[in-house]
């Protein structure tokens, strides 16, 4: 009788929760359906990142659906299930509250209902042309006929007075380091500081795994110009120190954190704004320019790392950047911080936009590119009333675009006032807003089309003038970004602030090589190669090369007696002499074995060894080497 009875309870209850899953079904069935009439009457609407702000749960309910009735069917005996018909469960359930549609505000406050679209048969009238006129005559702002090295193109961005600045950081830095770990610390000099930064470009031409593989002497590595610049034991150190900002004032920066007078990027701020300064002085961008963002690559646990799923650096430190179109040069750019940062409040896209494109600094007339994160009516129009033309790509669910099929090379277009949105159909519809720019006037490219017995050919399509200069000048940041990229000396630290020191090396290494490339062009000469510069810079910066006449003054490094050899003549007294007065103390690198040695020829500048198991200096001199 027993069983029996607890045969019926479990069947009464099993028929409870049917009932109730079906009802929960019903109910959820019944939310789809206001959903999809929801949906299907806001087709008409225009929404700005509305599916964004919307999870996917509110359309798709059947995989909820299915996983409930899989786990009711899969679910313990009704005797040990608690979460099965109780009435907690049942209680939640039922408390469960549908998320509302919100409609929000949008950027694009422009009248684009479908019968103000025009097609490319109806005539556009050309909006009004913006004199091009730039504050300083557009290209290097450097003399053209005079001859500048490598090393002088560098010295503009990372002068001799922005290397004393470091250095004087770095030893007080270094001083305080070490003195917690009981170690001596010898302070960094200009001539180190140069050899430093000639390996740090060094190693972005030459890649090893690990920094102490430039110093192995195994059969694989022995690379034997890392160990004549500078010992594997100094370059760490120099590293480890490497300080940008001031320690002291560092201590009372952060006893501000959490207040009004905190600066995040205080600790970069020196060097910061001395590269910036510099990028603009040498150099002014041409008519035509572009803003985009930078990742720098990171894994730092830090507040300013972004994460960019589109960008091929995914997470690091973003950078916005303004970049001359034709060169690549970047001209301005600045570390995003948040947007609790950026004051105008019009969006972050808009901000930056109007934080870059200074016509103060610029002039007036200039051509703006931008992608589709940062192009909105309302940043259009500011551009426009500082007499800053721009061209830019919407994205497709801000200005409604067109659900009819449409055959290829198709225009339509609509204006508003002094904005021109313009559709063009290529494999995908292509949406761009520009103020500058005619809706259509004749324009063709070739695309290759698969005909009907699978032949490739090439046609002719219509295509707007908007399309045809998006694709010739957005580029900018694009190239700068790979012209960085292809020797970048970026590479793993332990202070967050080191990985922006290295970024802005690599900022003025290109910027030095593009204003090289146009002196070369300007004299109709054939400029060197980016490896090349960065060969020459490296041997320049060392004191282990041939230095041109004109780059031997006062910010040249000193030059090594490699260099003065040719000069010494054969009979003059080669003398041995201790470097700092003490055999113990201040020892350098033999020319010959790379061991430490006391010991420099007064002739030669050349340091050897003097000892009775190496006799590198009678060697250095028998063989002719000084001749």
């Amino acid at each position: 009788m027993r069983t029996r009875k607890k045969v019926k309870v479990v069947e009464s209850r099993k028929k409870v929760n049917d009932v109730e899953e079906e009802d929960d079904i019903t109910s959820e069935r019944e939310d789809l359906s206001e959903n999809e009439s929801v949906v299907s009457s806001g087709e008409e609407m225009v929404f700005d990142n509305l599916s964004d702000d919307i999870s996917s749960s509110d359309y798709d309910l059947s995989p909820a659906i299915s996983q409930r009735k899989r786990k009711i069917s899969v679910s313990p005996s009704p005797a040990k299930s608690k979460r099965t018909g109780s009435p907690a469960y049942a209680g939640r359930r039922k408390g469960r509250v549908k998320k509302k549609r919100v409609k929000r505000s949008l950027p694009f406050s422009v009248d684009i209902s479908n019968d103000k679209w025009h097609s490319a048969d109806e005539p556009d009238i050309e909006p009004p042309q913006q004199n091009f006129r730039p504050l300083r005559a557009p290209g290097p702002q450097v003399i053209l006929t005079a001859s500048y090295s490598p090393m002088q193109f560098f010295h503009m961005f990372f002068s001799v007075s922005v290397m004393q600045k470091i250095i004087e950081h770095s030893n007080a830095y270094g001083a305080n380091w070490l003195a917690s770990r009981r170690t001596s610390w010898f302070d960094i000099s200009l001539k180190d500081f140069k050899s430093f930064l000639a390996l740090v470009i060094y190693m972005g031409l030459v890649k090893c795994f690990n920094l102490q593989d430039y110093w192995k002497k195994t059969d694989i590595y022995s690379l034997p110009y890392p160990i004549q610049v500078m010992s594997c034991r100094r370059f760490l150190a120099i590293s480890s120190a490497l300080h940008l900002s001031d320690p002291e004032e560092d201590v009372e920066n952060e006893k501000k954190k959490g207040m009004a007078g905190y600066d995040r990027l205080f600790k970069i701020k020196p060097l910061y704004d001395d590269i910036r300064m510099a990028c603009q002085t040498y150099f002014h961008p041409f008519q035509n320019i572009s803003i985009d963002e930078r990742m720098v690559a990171t894994k730092a646990r830090n507040g300013l790392k972004q994460y960019m799923k589109n960008k091929p650096t995914k997470w690091g430190y973003k950078l916005f950047v303004l970049a001359d179109s034709l060169s690549g040069y970047t001209w301005d750019f600045f570390v995003y911080e948040g947007k609790s940062l950026l004051r105008q409040g019009k969006g972050v896209g808009h901000d930056a936009v109007m934080r870059l494109a200074n016509d103060k600094l610029l002039g007036t007339g200039y051509k703006l590119y931008v992608d589709n994160f940062y192009t909105s009516p309302a940043l259009f129009r500011d551009l426009l009333s500082k007499k800053i033309l721009a061209c830019g790509t919407v994205r497709a669910n801000r200005i409604g675009r067109s659900t009819r099929p449409a055959p290829r090379g198709s225009i339509r277009w609509l204006r508003d006032d002094n904005l021109l949105f313009v559709e063009w159909k290529d494999r995908r519809n292509v949406l761009l807003c520009s103020t500058f720019h005619k809706a259509f006037n004749g324009d063709k490219v070739k695309r290759k089309v698969k005909g009907v017995d699978g032949v490739w050919t090439e046609q002719d399509f219509t295509v707007p003038p908007a399309v045809l200069d998006y694709n010739k000048h957005m580029g900018g940041v694009d190239l700068s970004d790979a012209l960085i990229g292809y020797y970048t000396v970026l590479h793993k630290t332990r202070k967050w602030y080191r990985t922006f020191f290295y970024h802005f090396v690599d900022i003025a290494v290109v910027n030095a090589f593009i204003l090289h490339q146009h002196v070369a062009r300007s004299k109709n000469q054939k400029p060197m190669t980016q490896k090349e510069f960065r060969e020459a810079l490296v041997s320049e910066l060392a004191g282990t090369g041939p230095v041109s006449a004109t780059a031997a003054d006062n910010t040249g490094p000193k030059n090594n007696g490699q260099n003065n050899i040719s000069k010494i003549s054969p009979n003059h007294s080669h003398m041995p002499k201790y470097i700092s007065g003490d055999s113990t103390f201040g020892r350098r690198l033999c020319k010959l074995c790379h061991l430490k040695t006391p010991v420099i020829c007064v002739s030669c500048d050349v340091c050897l060894c003097f000892v009775a198991k190496r006799q590198c200096f009678t060697l250095w001199h028998k063989s002719g080497s000084y001749m």
